[in-house]
């Protein structure tokens, strides 16, 4: 049996928005190491704060500063931390209670062992060194036995208010193919592109799935499908892709989705050789392959007369 194939993938971007006044206010007062909360209309205290009342659904605007002193609620204890994870040695991931406040915040308790942690300990906010405005400002928590702390009554106005974050969004995992795409994967080594015909409605997917998404059966027969297609629908890119060697390439640029010739099913490839601004739906293109890759590194026009809209319009 061969062996199973499998590779790391990592799906990354950083993600930017805009702050409305209460988080702004809260991200803003953790650069001031100023803990803010919100207060509903029942007289509820709710830390981290929210811009809607949550029994009521009420919008809620009134800011309140709680002590950075607080209790643990529940906790569980992480023997293992992993990339980005506040701390890098074991620590419990603790929800606490600041004095003040009658909802718990969530965060990282930095304490010698699971066994001196447990619910109802003190605990209080160990700020980072540099701040800016996120909640990694808290550090973490510590254990803490001294007299709670008394807020000092901010009610939430900052000179210089944060307006904005971006923060990173990234996904780590390994994928591993089945039966049908590990052939397809062997044959584009070859280049060659191979579907799977579905024995109920006769379509050809690309790349295959191993089963027919339409009926719902498995798919088998293998079907030689390309080399050339028909650019579907396209999109024009305009934001270069970072940390990413394989994709440096200028702006702007084209991806599109090519039904190759055989195929029931178009597939999305980078669209080369042509002015971005000329790519067209119809455009008849070819695969170029780059020495030692195990695939095609673009599409590029074959100088045929463009398809006719009615042999692709299915395929849209």
């Amino acid at each position: 049996m061969p062996d199973v194939l499998k590779a790391p993938l990592v799906v990354e971007f950083p993600f930017t928005r805009s702050l409305g006044p209460v988080q702004s206010a809260f991200l803003t007062g953790l650069r001031e190491r100023v803990v803010l909360g919100v207060k509903t209309a029942d007289g509820r205290t709710l830390v981290p704060p929210v811009e809607y009342d949550p029994a009521t659904a009420e919008e809620i605007r009134d800011l309140v500063e709680v002590a950075p002193t607080g209790t643990v609620t529940t906790w569980a204890w992480n023997h293992e931390p992993r990339r980005g994870q506040p701390l890098g040695t074991p620590f419990a991931w603790v929800l606490v209670r600041l004095d003040g406040a009658d909802t718990a915040l969530l965060h990282a308790l930095d304490a010698p062992g699971a066994d001196s942690v447990h619910t109802g300990m003190r605990v209080r906010i160990r700020w980072a060194a540099e701040r800016t405005g996120a909640i990694t400002d808290i550090a973490c928590f510590e254990p803490y036995d001294g007299e709670p702390h008394r807020p000092g009554g901010h009610t939430g106005e900052f000179e210089d208010p944060l307006t904005g974050i971006v923060a990173p969004a990234r996904l780590d995992y390994t994928y591993s193919p089945g039966r049908a795409q590990s052939a397809y994967i062997d044959a584009l080594s070859a280049q060659r592109t191979v579907g799977e015909r579905c024995p109920s409605c006769r379509k050809v997917y690309v790349p295959p799935r191993g089963a027919c998404p339409t009926c719902g059966v498995a798919t088998k027969e293998q079907v030689e499908v390309g080399p050339r297609g028909t650019v579907t629908t396209f999109c024009i890119v305009n934001i270069k892709a970072a940390h990413t060697a394989n994709l440096d390439i200028e702006v702007p640029y084209v991806y599109a989705h090519i039904a190759l010739d055989g195929a029931d099913l178009a597939l999305h490839a980078r669209i080369g050789g042509i002015p971005y601004d000329q790519v067209r739906m119809g455009l008849r293109v070819e695969p170029v392959w780059t020495e030692g890759a195990r695939y095609p590194g673009y599409y590029r026009p074959t100088g045929e007369p463009d398809a006719d809209y009615e042999t692709y319009k299915e395929l849209l």
